[in-house]
């Protein structure tokens, strides 16, 4: 599919892309709007942005105290795509939705498809949603060119791995570790040993996430996958150091 493509692309210029995590409404969609702009302006080659809701199983406690907050605020799923197509407009890289699949159910799945594709919205991270029960959903990938991305993670069989590629598209997002997003992950001896496997079981490119916090973790993924995930740790920094300081950050990670 087009995304695929698109990070090849990049991937001809350099040894590792950045994608980055915001969830739509935290703390505002005016921050939103300042956070993008200095992820882009720094090099930022894909941005996730989650459409929040009340039980993100996925989601270490940053990511769930902003998902609570924006749903606190008032955030609807239609200032999220209303946003959403300003920023694809604005910024020709990549952007993505991550959600829950309540969301799109409710919504109406090919309601969601429609409205994602006349957004320019380019792939779809759901963790909850099994791909065997998502046939209507992945019908409705290919037909809005939309990419289901799949996930691996270190529990993961090498059979249930290449089952997983057969469905995806995009890239294959391989979580660091077990659990929950957030925490610090070790990547160590396991670690290769664990991204060999996710290697050898799918040619789709590769992002590593959960726990990816700076240029050293992201230089140890060099060689090794394809694309480094920044997810909980531009949110604290917003939280804690204010907008202006994502920019430096994201320039000190290359």
């Amino acid at each position: 599919m087009i995304l695929e493509q698109q990070l090849r692309k990049q991937l001809d210029t350099k040894d590792i892309l950045l994608i980055t995590h915001i969830v739509l409404g935290y703390p505002s969609f005016d921050v939103n709007r300042e956070v993008i702009q200095q992820m882009v302006t720094n090099g930022v080659d894909c941005i996730e942005m989650q459409i929040p809701f009340s039980e993100p199983m996925a989601d270490g406690p940053v990511i769930l105290k902003a998902n609570q907050d924006s749903l606190a605020a008032g955030t609807t799923v239609e200032e999220c795509f209303v946003f959403a197509e300003e920023m694809t407009q604005r910024y020709d890289i990549p952007f993505l939705f991550m959600t829950y699949y309540n969301i799109i159910f409710a919504y109406g799945e090919e309601a969601f498809f429609k409205r994602s594709a006349k957004n320019r919205i380019k792939g779809l991270i759901i963790p909850d949603l099994p791909p065997e029960m998502a046939e209507s959903f992945l019908e409705f990938a290919k037909t809005y060119q939309i990419s289901p991305i799949l996930i691996y993670t270190p529990t993961s069989t090498d059979q249930r791995m290449k089952e997983l590629a057969g469905y995806g598209n995009g890239f294959i997002y391989c979580a660091a570790r077990r659990g929950v997003t957030g925490k610090k992950s070790e990547l160590g001896q396991d670690f290769d040993s664990y991204l060999a496997r996710c290697r050898s079981a799918t040619d789709l490119p590769l992002a590593v996430g959960f726990g990816i916090q700076n240029k050293e973790d992201i230089d140890v993924l060099k060689g090794k996958a394809d694309m480094a995930v920044i997810g909980s740790r531009t949110i604290t920094l917003v939280d804690t150091e204010g907008t202006e300081m994502v920019g430096s950050f994201i320039a000190g990670l290359r």
